[in-house]
């Protein structure tokens, strides 16, 4: 396969590491949205059923499957444009990407049920090609930012702090969105749920631009050829690829743990602990650590390895979800001290996943001359987007287990057994999801420190060799 490199360079300054972080703070903005309010909003607001909402995200997906790949592609071989490769397709989608999200929370009054189901198919699809179209190359913006491993290592450090901040506003609005009733009852407010988000948006647009602005491509390619069946060649070589299909599988069931819970603890802080109000909370213990271990995260896994630093660290996270198992608390401040013991394991691989994906990809350029990285992002985008669909169906599956009908736990339903099953799927789904990551990257991904400092060699020298022959 021809390679589309024909310069190579490092020496990325902080400007480049924040400018980067803010792509991703720029994407968990709107992405938070689905995450964090989305499900709620589908069954409270538009009163959408449970099995339906499991439905319309498994059909999101089996379309992600053709329209992620085809637009990985259309990146690949697209031309170079003269604000770069990569970082071109920001400017061109952040309006459309903020739209796409605020048109998922607008309620058209009048609306049969089958009406307001129609409408979150068609808004929900919508935002996610669009998402698509944006998350793709500024994912692949790693690649040519820097050729430097360690280097690429602290970009993941940042993208992940700038996806911590990302966070933050839709959880502060799927906590801060309830009103009382004059019977007691917690319902959401949809004139706060579509103010916050239009709020979200707007954030989303200015961090998109300050990205473009502040990043560089120094690593200057050219577009792939536009050869019949080359997709279908290049999704062969990533299902073969044991480093690729790994980390992806890793990183998919990850950020089903992690959506599961943000989804799930709206719903187990309203009935079980009965403090709709914190459900924010176990989400901020899993993104506290994050705070202190960046600093110092990059450095252990240069030292140790990064695939050994991730890998321990969600075992320790999958052992604390089996202690919370355990426990068995009614005590929501003991919840939540063992969520942010949870939270420290969980938060190795949250900052530095980004660099085990770029290490896979390294690898299949290496060994397969596979120099289509936008077609590769789109790959490991779709596995992630898939998580999403796990979490989602493991969310609806949770709540048909307690009698969630009519989207409303019914007073009747609300039984001691009720909230033992609610409390344990909190925990375990959460805790089997984090151990089998850790099977995965301890004993199927197999790159370790010594495969890195290896493939970082093979790599130089393969890039040093094109450079001369473009020379």
């Amino acid at each position: 396969m021809e390679s589309s490199y024909i310069s190579r360079t490092s020496g990325i300054g902080m400007k480049d590491k924040v400018g980067y972080a803010l792509g991703d703070f720029a994407s968990v903005l709107v992405f938070g949205l689905v995450q964090s309010v989305l499900q709620k909003y589908y069954t409270d607001v538009l009163g959408i059923g449970v099995v339906s909402i499991m439905v319309m995200f498994i059909v999101a997906r089996i379309w992600d499957a053709i329209n992620d790949p085809l637009w990985g592609r259309i990146i690949d071989s697209a031309p170079v444009w003269p604000d770069g490769r990569y970082r071109h397709w920001l400017k061109v989608f952040c309006v459309p990407v903020a739209i796409s999200a605020i048109l998922m929370f607008v309620k058209i009054p009048g609306l049969s049920a089958k009406g307001y189901l129609v409408y979150a198919y068609v808004t929900y699809i919508l935002f996610g090609m669009l998402y698509t179209c944006i998350n793709i190359p500024y994912g692949s913006m790693a690649q040519v930012i820097t050729s430097d491993e360690k280097e690429r290592s602290s970009l993941s450090v940042f993208r992940s702090i700038g996806s911590t901040f990302g966070a933050i506003p839709a959880m502060l609005l799927i906590s801060l969105c309830y009103v009382k009733l004059a019977d007691g009852r917690s319902v959401m407010s949809y004139q706060k749920i579509i103010t916050g988000v239009a709020v979200i948006a707007v954030l989303s647009v200015v961090g998109f631009l300050l990205s473009y602005a502040w990043t560089r491509e120094r690593v200057h390619t050219k577009p792939a050829l536009k050869t019949e069946g080359q997709t279908m060649k290049v999704v062969k070589i990533l299902l073969h690829s044991r480093p690729f299909m790994a980390v992806c599988v890793a990183s998919m069931l990850f950020l089903a743990a992690q959506m599961f819970g943000q989804s799930y603890y709206t719903y187990l802080f309203n009935y079980y602990f009965n403090a709709p109000g914190l459900s924010m909370l176990p989400t901020a213990c899993q993104y506290l650590p994050v705070a202190i271990i960046m600093f110092f995260a990059g450095k252990l896994g240069n030292r140790y390895g990064r695939r050994e630093v991730c890998a321990y660290g969600m075992l320790l996270a999958g052992v604390f979800s089996l202690v919370l198992y355990l426990m068995g608390t009614k005590n929501v401040w003991l919840y939540l001290l063992v969520c942010l013991m949870s939270g420290i394991g969980c938060a190795f691989l949250f900052l530095l996943v980004w660099a085990l994906a770029n290490d896979a990809i390294d690898y299949n350029e290496v060994t397969y001359g596979l120099h289509d990285e936008a077609t590769s992002y789109s790959a490991y985008t779709f596995m992630r987007k898939l998580g999403q669909t796990v979490a989602a169906v493991l969310v609806n599956l949770a709540l048909l287990r307690i009698g969630y009908t009519d989207n409303v736990l019914n007073a009747a339903n609300i039984t001691e057994d009720t909230l033992k099953r609610m409390y344990a799927d909190s925990v375990l789904i959460p805790a089997v999801l984090y151990l089998l990551v850790f099977v995965l990257l301890r004993f199927v991904y197999p790159l370790g420190k010594k495969q890195i400092a290896a493939l970082q060699i093979q790599k130089e020298e393969s890039l040093r060799r094109l450079h001369e022959e473009q020379a």
